[in-house]
């Protein structure tokens, strides 16, 4: 299918404003064109949900935010819970820039979403962002009460570089002999940082996400002489998968990405992990997060409601006028 002609015009007016992804020197020039970005295509607040707040957690030297995003018309009761972490190619992102994201994704989902605001390098490298991913999820197991979270349906998401930390929770509460992630949604995911595919070559520029901005992400997020294939940087490098959470798995076919997340459902299924995968068609990188510019990105947040719904054993939402019941789409391996 060709480029989504949405998609296409959001990147010829990236060209028009200059603002083609390449190579950048300072991180704070990376981060305000995200966070610019964001504001564009996705402000905050945009979609009203059931309730908003953030929760202080302690790390070493200070503390992060853990913002709890509640659904519609479920202010209250304990819900299945999702925790999520953004992308932003770990040096960039933040709350504000997924906020759109998370709203829609409660609402969708049916549960309650709590964000974290993990630290970013290069102030604070690998593995100070994973480091904060596993004491978050520790701190909502050890506190359900105070998240309103059924553990029994608590699960982890992210999108890009978020996806790459997700992933490898999973992983590292398997190692610890722990089942207390429920499932795994990755949105476009980073999970080769060593990759070469085809993919990355032959979308290496002008489709969003550039090569060289991912090349210099990576040189201020892992420290030199560490070792590129190492699973908690790259879970594709991973060799076996046995024992991991139920995975949904959302690529997009012009995301230079896009070949990992399914190199990586391949591999969740042929250890016997139950694997939901989409590949969505004539997107590019990021398009999830993009609804004023690229309309599939509400249908695709429909989908991942309807999947997690039936995963976490809450009913569908009401089928709105145009729009047909969809179900999990299996992938076959």
């Amino acid at each position: 299918m060709p480029l989504d002609r949405y998609a296409s015009r959001f990147l010829e007016m990236l060209v028009a404003a200059g603002q083609c992804r390449g190579r950048y020197e300072d991180v704070e020039v990376r981060r305000a064109a995200l966070t610019n970005l964001a504001i564009l295509v996705d402000p905050p607040g945009s979609e009203e949900i059931g309730g908003v707040r953030d929760q202080l957690m302690p790390v070493d030297n200070g503390h992060i935010t853990l913002r709890v995003y509640s659904p519609l018309g479920e202010p209250a009761r304990t819900l299945p819970g999702i925790l999520f972490f953004h992308g932003g190619g770990w040096v960039a992102g933040s709350l504000e820039t997924h906020d759109g994201l998370c709203r829609r994704l409660s609402n969708e989902t049916g549960c309650r979403v709590i964000a974290v605001d993990y630290r970013l390098a290069p102030e604070h490298p690998f593995p100070y962002g994973l480091s904060d991913a596993v004491a978050a999820l520790n701190h909502v197991t050890r506190n359900p009460g105070v998240f309103g979270v059924d553990l029994q349906r608590l699960g982890v998401a992210g999108d890009s570089a978020g996806a790459t930390l997700a992933a490898t929770l999973c992983r590292i509460v398997r190692d610890a002999g722990s089942s207390a992630i429920a499932f795994q949604l990755l949105l476009c995911p980073i999970l080769d940082v060593h990759s070469e595919s085809a993919a990355r070559r032959e979308l290496a520029k002008g489709y969003f996400l550039d090569s060289e901005t991912l090349r210099r992400d990576l040189e201020l997020y892992v420290p030199p002489g560490s070792e590129l294939s190492d699973p908690c940087l790259s879970p594709l490098r991973a060799e076996e998968f046995a024992g991991l959470p139920q995975a949904f798995i959302h690529t997009a076919q012009f995301d230079p990405f896009g070949e990992e997340g399914e190199a990586y459902a391949q591999r969740l299924g042929g250890f016997g992990v139950p694997v939901h995968g989409r590949c969505h068609p004539g997107m590019i990188h990021y398009f999830y997060c993009m609804p004023r510019m690229i309309p599939h990105a509400a249908q695709a947040l429909r989908i991942i409601g309807t999947e997690i719904r039936y995963a976490v054993r809450l009913p569908p939402l009401p089928e709105r006028r145009g729009h047909r019941r969809i179900r999990p789409e299996l992938v076959r391996v």
